[in-house]
């Protein structure tokens, strides 16, 4: 019997809530970029509220699946941030809980949501597209809203109908509606025929049906040619009138009607995986038959021979076949023949590349479709389980970096995403173009964030410091050997002063053993290259040196005095293994000492740092003489 436990429900509630609120930012996202695409087919048609609510709607129904993986990733790496964050995942770990528990029941939700995204893009989100594409392109054929512009001219009437009006306006006031200085051109007769109107003012209303344009002018003339086309004279007769007021009726239509959207169809973005299925059966099916067909009209065209038949006079039946001999038939031919069949020839093999070109790119067009339909099915599958990948990726990554908000996950969000997107982009267009196999091309952006997932989930699990900057800047100071300073301060609370009378005896012990190491050591020659390499035992009296060094100096950083905590900030930290054999392994030691290139570099590197410990012993030295005046001194007795 299946139990929910209270920190079930508190893990699934606290990740809901976020992934409501990302879901909505998302889906704004892209539905803010697809809007900015199409603003062009929107900005002045008069558009009511219905119809920007049915666009709006449409493609969040298209958008969402695209937005969900996002939403995923981002509401994961938030929820276990705060868990992080609060300490509450601590807690959860210190109850014994492991981390792959709190992700259980999420990881039955995402599965859901990945569930959800593959119905919507099967079944809601191909009617939805085609609905919303339907729908753009009724914007297209909408009238733009009138609205005249001051010094410029503006297209009136409708082109397709033959009736086509330029209006220029010099100046417009606002408040009355009125127009001044204004010509209009009118090409409804054509070119050679146009109507020029000039008037000192106006007024353009539209009717009540919103279908016509009311044009009052006063106080104007108009221009008119009266050339016929088949007129050959030079002098073009014209017709001119003034007049103090003209009225003029022109068509204009801005209402919005939707238009028969039966032609998209086609489009592979608006078709289910059965109905993919169903025409891609259908396409191989028709192209393959008109591949056979043109294969076979090329072979009977390759395999043609010109042959020579005899048939009897009397029984009209073929006696003999004989096959003519070209060579020895243009050995007799005349020049003139011989350019004649050369040039027909040459007419034939054009004729047939021309002929074999646009097969060829009937095919190509036909692998294309066929291809995109594959990549349309395969990407119902991939952004699917995009959700479930950018979960293993999302969760783990808040647990290791343990910060919440909409700060740092947000930036490692839209980094993880970009990736994903521009992989997959490019995937998809190589699909298509054939560049790439199908199933590599929508595939390759799951195949590089699914090893991410599985990084960073087992990273998670086991507690790594993946993140951690500490790490990193240590191996980095260890390969370039950068030193680490000290920096002791004034504690405000000391529970235990330090016992300067023994540390005094501890000074003398610890600067006799450094003497008797450089001494047995000799760290200022260089190293025997032969017995660097062919030994990989470790230094363990500098390690216990570098210990009782440690020890004595965290018992001194208890000291009140600031002068004590000043020269013990001189105490240099110590690296114990880097004038040692490179590696532990006797033999890859012994293996990098014959590959001399590698081997010297390695040979510097550890004479280089023996030069370092040796001056650095000599620094403890001189510093615990300095601390031993220091504690002999009678501020401190």
């Amino acid at each position: 019997m299946l139990r929910i436990k209270k920190l079930d429900i508190f893990v699934i509630k606290s990740f809901v809530l976020l992934f409501i609120g990302t879901t909505f930012i998302c889906l704004f996202i892209f539905m803010m970029q697809f809007l900015w695409k199409r603003v062009d087919d929107m900005v002045g048609k008069g558009l009511d509220l219905i119809v920007l609510a049915k666009f709006f709607y449409y493609s969040a129904l298209a958008l969402w699946p695209t937005s969900a993986p996002l939403a995923v990733l981002l509401a994961s790496l938030m929820t276990f941030g705060n868990f992080g964050e609060r300490f509450e995942l601590i807690a959860m770990k210190a109850a014994g809980i492991p981390l792959t528990k709190v992700m259980r029941p999420l990881i039955i939700f995402t599965t859901f949501i990945a569930a959800l995204s593959f119905y919507f893009q099967n079944v809601t989100g191909p009617n939805a597209q085609l609905k919303l594409y339907t729908l753009i392109y009724s914007m297209t054929q909408t009238s733009p809203e009138l609205d005249i512009p001051e010094s410029s001219f503006y297209q009136l009437g409708e082109e397709n109908k033959g009736v086509k009006y330029n209006l220029y306006v010099r100046q417009k006031d606002k408040k009355t509606g009125m127009l001044y200085n204004v010509m209009i051109y009118n090409f409804s007769d054509g070119f050679e025929n146009a109507h020029i109107i000039v008037a000192d003012s106006g007024r353009l209303e539209t009717t009540a049906d919103k279908k016509h344009l009311y044009l009052h002018l006063y106080n104007g003339e108009q221009f008119e040619n009266l050339r016929q086309q088949s007129s050959m004279s030079q002098n073009v007769p014209y017709r001119r009138e003034s007049f103090v007021s003209k009225h003029t009726l022109i068509d204009f239509d801005s209402n919005f009607s939707m238009q028969d959207g039966s032609f998209l169809t086609v489009n592979p973005e608006f078709k289910g995986i059965k109905k993919l299925n169903h025409d891609i059966d259908s396409l191989n099916l028709r192209y393959d038959s008109i591949g056979r067909g043109y294969y076979d009209d090329a072979m009977q065209r390759a395999y043609a021979t010109v042959e020579l038949t005899r048939f009897d006079s009397t029984q009209m039946k073929t006696d003999a076949l004989t096959r003519l001999n070209m060579d020895s038939l243009l050995s007799v031919s005349s020049r003139s023949t011989l350019e004649q069949v050369y040039t027909e020839a040459k007419r034939k093999v054009e004729m047939t590349d021309s002929d074999l070109s646009i097969k060829s790119l009937t095919m190509k067009d036909g692998n294309n479709i066929i291809r995109r339909h594959w990549v349309e099915m395969n990407k119902k599958f991939t952004l699917s389980l995009a959700c479930i990948i950018f979960f293993f990726i999302g969760a783990p990554l808040g647990a290791i970096i343990r910060k919440g908000g909409l700060g740092m996950p947000v930036v490692v969000s839209i980094i993880i995403f970009l990736i994903y997107y521009i992989i997959n982009s490019m995937g998809e267009r190589a699909a298509k173009n054939g560049s790439w196999e199908i199933w590599f091309g929508t595939w390759i952006s799951t195949f590089v964030t699914l090893p991410l997932g599985i990084f960073f989930t087992y990273k998670a699990t086991r507690d790594s410091g993946v993140f951690n900057a500490d790490v990193y800047m240590a191996t980095i100071r260890k390969l370039l050997g950068i030193r680490t300073q000290r920096h002791l301060f004034k504690k405000e609370v000391i529970i235990e002063d330090p016992d300067y009378r023994r540390i005094d005896t501890d000074l003398d012990a610890l600067c006799a053993e450094c003497e008797d190491y450089m001494r047995t050591h000799r760290l200022d020659r260089l190293p025997n290259y032969a017995r660097l390499f062919t030994n990989n035992e470790k230094d363990t009296r500098i390690r216990e040196l570098s210990n009782r060094l440690e020890t004595l100096v965290e018992e001194l950083a208890n000291s009140k005095d600031h002068m004590v905590l000043r020269i013990a900030s001189t105490y240099p930290v110590l690296i114990t293994d880097a004038h040692t054999s490179p590696f532990s392994n006797r033999w890859l030691n012994m293996l990098v000492g014959l590959v001399v290139p590698v081997g010297l570099f390695f040979y510097i590197r550890v004479w280089r740092f023996g030069l370092r410990l040796n001056k650095d012993l000599r620094q403890i030295i001189t510093t615990s003489r300095n601390l031993q005046e220091r504690i002999r001194s009678e501020e401190l007795n």
